[in-house]
């Protein structure tokens, strides 16, 4: 069973699909789709590949790839320490880039650089470049337009006088609970809101949601703002996120495998979760940022993106559009079960991994992946 979003009308009609939908050939049941409550050997087995499990669009991958060149080896203790941290943390693979040039590529729990892993909320860093893009082709106007001009049925909603900016610092104001261990709270929801023809789920969802806080006051994390940003920009481009990102990162990036994005039950990419690439590929994605954009984004895009637009405190750290900042002016992507793609600019630096966490949060390990990135950065 298959479907295609078509790169244009008419003229474009024979042309090959930009992308195809890809659906598992085993029909699952519902209790078996709650990824937050996989055991382990389920989520190390389904996390690379969960195309079997989930519809999504797959998109082909770059006419022209992007080559690493092979950059001098790290010294022993620093590849032993690589080593160590995907042992203790059951980390799938980490890979670094440095100049332009693959320094290290290790792999653990039988992954290896010809399969995918899924990216969890790395994939809200791929919206939030996408919304960049949107913003220089004109689909979206500004920053401080209403979310209600782009998405009509917030008007009337606390979403109603949110920006498109606040939104993609999640300070919309608006109450959301993101605990991955509660199976009642608003992520673990998800999946259980209903849509009829011609609307969306996550609309449905956070269009009932109270008001909190002012808008612009307070940063909540919310994966269900992400999801709704991508409907955003779904809706003011034409195109599925997957669409749209095989034009704007996988070919200009120069992915060299095909990548799988998820949607959801109306048949929209989910915004701020779950495509699936090689973990080479997420290092592409990372360099394409450091690069700057190859012209995809409006000049200056990944330095408001990826600087502290939210604060936390004096730690250094804090996050911006859909990216998280570090100390040093570093930044990068996270998600759940330890997805990351970490950008050391000062270094040329790009640091990978995919994992799979035996919780879906956890500070110690998170922590131990920020020392693995400063100990690369310092090396030779």
């Amino acid at each position: 069973m298959a479907s295609s979003v078509n790169s244009g009308p008419t003229a474009a009609a024979a042309a090959a699909p930009v992308v195809s939908m890809r659906m598992p050939t085993t029909q699952r049941a519902p209790e078996d789709l709650n990824v937050l409550f996989w055991n382990d050997a389920q989520r190390s087995d389904r996390f690379r590949e969960m195309e079997g499990w989930f519809p999504g669009y797959e998109v082909p991958a770059a006419a022209n790839v992007r080559k690493f060149a092979e950059g001098a080896p790290f010294d022993r203790p620093l590849r032993a320490r690589i080593a160590d941290f995907i042992a203790n943390t059951n980390s799938a693979g980490v890979i670094v880039i440095e100049d332009g040039k693959l320094r290290n590529q290790t792999f653990g729990l039988g992954f290896d650089a010809s399969q995918r892993w899924t990216s969890f909320s790395v994939a809200k860093s791929f919206t939030s470049t996408l919304l960049g893009a949107a913003i220089k082709d004109g689909y979206i106007t500004s920053l401080q337009d209403s979310v209600a001009r782009y998405i009509p049925e917030m008007k009337g909603t606390a979403y109603e006088n949110v920006t498109v900016e606040q939104l993609a610092t999640m300070t919309s104001g608006i109450a959301w609970n993101e605990d991955y261990t509660d199976p009642g709270s608003d992520v673990a929801q998800m999946g259980a809101i209903m849509a009829s023809p011609g609307e969306d789920a996550i609309v449905n969802q956070l269009k009932t949601l109270p008001r909190e806080a002012p808008a612009g006051q307070k940063f909540v994390y919310k994966t269900g703002e992400t999801n709704l940003l991508g409907v955003l920009v779904e809706r003011a481009s034409g195109k599925s996120l997957a669409e749209y990102a095989k034009s704007r990162i996988v070919d200009p990036a120069g992915f060299e495998a095909p990548m799988f994005w998820m949607v959801e039950p109306s048949g929209r990419n989910i915004g701020g979760c779950c495509l699936s690439l090689r973990l080479a590929d997420y290092a592409r994605m990372g360099q394409f940022v450091l690069d700057g954009g190859n012209g995809v984004v409006p000049e200056g895009w990944f330095a408001a993106a990826s600087a502290p637009q939210v604060k936390f405190g004096n730690t250094g750290f804090g996050y911006g559009y859909q990216w998280w900042t570090y100390p040093g002016g570093n930044f990068g992507a996270q998600g759940i079960f330890g997805q990351a793609i970490t950008i050391v600019p000062e270094r040329k630096l790009v640091v990978a991994a995919v994992g799979n966490w035996s919780t879906a949060t956890s500070k110690e390990n998170r922590a131990k992946w920020q020392e693995l990135v400063e100990a690369i950065a310092a090396a030779d």
